[in-house]
């Protein structure tokens, strides 16, 4: 049999046309090792992978396959965290299940029991609930688990860290004891082992060997910025990049609304969730974000857990996390499907200790980068500035714009007229001036270095003579990444990674600092002997324009 493929897993004709229609191709690690064990074998299983590897579908497939339609019981319960997930869980059930007769509910708080009530009585097979709800229909006589077969707990560190334990356990409690347990979790703390060991019977770990798969797909900087400049860092952040699409992670609502707030009033399109909005305004912020009419969404970890958003280009910490698996759950929501995403961090000069203890814990790799200078930011504003320009060219236009275009030509030198309605539609936008000053304790860290660092540190700092900007005529429609740019230069021209600063990727072109002494070996190393042709690499100029 060939794991490597659904056919080979043991799932039915049914749920394999399923598949199929979905547009699943091969499964992913958890899924070719989860959905053999729980069809062919009864004992309990944990299954360890992170957001984004396909853990629902590795319980849902088997699950569906090994329900009895007209049953006349509940025969599954899924718990998890939050109420989007009950929704977004469900739905996928019932994507996979094609034309098999059964039923999949999702129960959560914030929707009226006279609904749920009605759909319970229709009866339900599998229902997908948050547990406060869950217990509470227990309570009401309106749920019956004696006879359930299977309990799964998905996102199970997440509904331990929302204080969900008590409630986990009393429904376990009263919960068919001769059920089969599955649970579900991106990490393994002592408190999910110490469950286990109380309501599950014998039981296999099965933890996918790239359980960081999410991680991996993400490109982790950090910024050391004062608490001041994080809000002027965070919009030159969304200014140089194209198409930003993103998740703003803050410890408080508070931070939450003034954020927002400053966002807004700056003409950014943003919203906000916390604990305190309501969930018909969460779901239409929700369904705002998912349908990209807003781009930037701000958020508290409570208010952001079991959101299934794909896409994100980014995901900004704009308040350090509090403990490693935070941050795990944080960046586990870009780089997914393939592409990578981009994950940030701001830290002020007293978080080091614990950013460091975060990389230590989660095996990652965070290099620390410079704010981008006002120049990239207005560099950056031309361009989208010209592409749009073009979009308007092209598309056409109406001839009371052409009418008053030549009225204004007429008798004027053209450069000035365009340039004056430049001035007028963007006012300060392309003016240095306008931008407010960020203190670079980047520079002033690698000033501190260079003042303690010892002889050698100082030799190589004086040959190095700072850093230089450089333009590579390679950029998004080439599949360059960040990732991609740094194996380049190291392969190339023996450039280490952590030499490699301000990379920016642009649709055809990027753009990097390294240090000043490398500038030789890489322009020789990349650049074809072939004076005829254009080089690939060039040393950025301020004035000089790339087309």
């Amino acid at each position: 049999m060939d794991n490597n493929s659904f056919d080979g897993l043991g799932l039915s004709e049914e749920s394999l046309r399923s598949i199929q229609m979905k547009g699943f191709e091969e499964p992913t690690e958890i899924q070719r090792r989860m959905i053999p064990l729980i069809l062919k074998n009864d004992m309990d299983l944990i299954g360890q992978a992170q957001t984004g590897t396909g853990k629902t579908a590795a319980f849902a497939l088997p699950l569906i396959d090994s329900i009895q339609p007209h049953a006349g019981h509940l025969q599954a319960v899924i718990l998890v965290p939050t109420r989007e997930l009950a929704v977004q869980v469900a739905e996928e059930f019932n994507s996979l299940k094609g034309h098999k007769n059964i039923h999949i509910a999702p129960i959560y708080g914030g929707q009226s029991y006279e609904t749920q009530f009605r759909i319970l009585k229709k009866g339900v097979d599998i229902i997908v609930g948050t547990p406060g709800r869950v217990i509470d229909h227990l309570n009401r006589k309106s749920l019956l688990f004696n006879k359930v077969s299977y309990v799964i707990l998905d996102e199970a560190d997440e509904m331990l860290n929302m204080g969900f334990i008590d409630d986990i356990e009393e429904i376990l409690g009263k919960t068919n004891p001769v059920r089969r347990t599955l649970l579900f979790s991106a990490t393994m703390p002592e408190r999910i082992i110490k469950l286990a060991k109380k309501y599950m019977r014998e039981h296999k770990i099965i933890k996918a060997e790239r359980a960081g798969l999410t991680a991996d797909l993400t490109d982790q900087i950090y910024f050391e910025v004062r608490e001041s400049d994080k809000f002027d860092s965070l919009c030159r952040i969304i200014d140089t990049t194209i198409e930003f699409y993103g998740l703003i992670f803050c410890r408080t609502k508070n931070d939450v609304d003034t954020i927002t707030r400053k966002l807004l009033n700056r003409g950014y399109d943003a919203e906000g969730l916390h604990g305190d909005i309501s969930q018909v305004q969460r779901e239409k912020v929700l369904s705002k974000f998912k349908m990209r009419k807003i781009n930037v969404l701000v958020a508290t970890d409570v208010a952001a857990r079991g959101l299934d958003i794909y896409d994100l280009t980014h995901v900004i910490n704009y308040s350090l996390p509090q403990d490693p698996e935070s941050y795990l759950h944080r960046i586990g929501r870009t780089g997914r499907a393939g592409k990578e995403g981009k994950a940030i961090t701001f830290v002020n000069s007293e978080e080091h200790r614990k950013l460091t203890f975060i990389k230590n814990i989660t095996k990652t790799e965070i290099r620390k980068e410079r704010i981008p200078h006002v120049k990239d930011v207005i560099r950056f504003k031309k361009e989208k500035i010209l592409t749009e320009l073009n979009d308007i060219i092209e598309s056409g236009l109406s001839d009371t714009h052409i009418s008053l275009a030549e009225e204004l030509l007429r008798d004027r030198i053209p450069e000035e007229v365009v340039a004056s309605l430049i001035s007028y539609a963007f006012k300060d936008t392309l003016n240095e001036d306008s931008y407010a000053h960020i203190h670079d304790l980047f520079e002033s860290t690698e000033k501190k270095n260079e003042n303690s660092g010892g002889k050698k540190k100082k030799k190589k700092n004086k040959e190095g003579k700072g850093y230089s900007r450089m333009f590579i005529a390679l950029g998004k429609k080439d599949s360059l990444s960040p990732k991609q740019l740094l194996k380049l230069l190291n392969k190339k021209a023996d450039v280490e990674p952590d030499k490699v600063e301000g990379i920016q990727i642009m649709d055809s072109y990027s753009f990097f600092n390294v240090p000043t002494g490398a500038c030789d070996l890489i322009l020789s190393r990349l650049n074809s002997k072939d004076k005829k042709e254009r080089p690939l690499v060039e040393i950025a100029k301020p004035s000089k324009k790339f087309n």
